[in-house]
This record gives structure tokens, sequence and C-alpha cells, in this order.
């Protein structure tokens, strides 16, 4: 399948320069909500290319919601098994919740990540740790 398949309805987007400090791999973002809306909310398609993941992270003062798209990957609470999550899965992170998420080993991912708050960025996740999942 080609990068535009598995990256869900809402296109592939630009390499996710801005955040790649935080990630393992390479990750793409397409926003789908003009930053400063009223709301306070940011909407956008977040596409991970296999073993792609983000590092350990706290969101505050809000929350985030993961609607999977397309492909295959993992979300994981400090403390708790990962889970594998498919297309039409979805994921509500509470404020406070350490977390991460990204692709499977052989999967492209891509989900659209709806975030009130601040993030706060953390450690990454431990290469062995996620050699051993799935």
């Amino acid at each position: 399948m080609t990068n535009e398949t598995n990256s869900g309805i809402f296109g592939l987007g630009e390499k996710n320069v801005a955040y790649q400090q935080y990630f393992i791999g390479q990750s793409y973002l397409q926003g789908l909500s003009e930053p400063g809306d009223e709301i306070d909310v940011n909407v956008s398609n977040v596409t991970f290319e296999p073993g792609c993941r983000n590092n350990w992270h706290i969101h505050h003062d809000g929350f985030q919601i993961l609607l999977v798209t397309s492909g295959e990957g993992w979300y994981q609470e400090a403390g708790k098994p990962a889970q594998l999550l498919h297309a039409g899965d979805s994921v509500t992170i509470h404020e406070g919740v350490k977390h991460w998420h990204g692709a499977t080993r052989d999967s492209w991912f891509s989900h659209v990540a709806i975030t009130k708050g601040t993030s706060e960025w953390l450690e990454p996740v431990d290469d062995d740790a996620y050699a051993k999942l799935g």
C-alpha cells in the first residue's frame, strides 16, 4: 500500500518537523482546524510510518481523543499493557494520564487527534519494550 492509502481519509500532510524531537521515526501532520479558534481545541490527522511512535507524554488542562482512521498502532498508559488499535477504534485520554501512541513495527498508522490543553513531553518509549509488543 502507498503512503496515501495508509494516511486515512484526511491525507498524509507534511513531515512533522515541529514535533520530530518527540518522536522515534517519521510522522506526518495534517492540520484539520485553524490555530487560534475560539474553542481552543486542535484537530489534526497524524500519520506514523511503520515503527514510528511518540514519546511518553501528559496532557494538562484538557484531554485528547484519538480516532483511528487507518493501519495498526499501539496506545499505552503508564502501568498498563499496550492496546492494539485498528481503524474505527477510539481512545479518550484524560488530563494528567502519562501515555504514548504510534504505529506497529509493520504497519502505517493514522489517527485524528482532538487535543485541548498543553502537552508535557517526556522520555522516549524504551526500544526493548516496544520490540516486545505484538
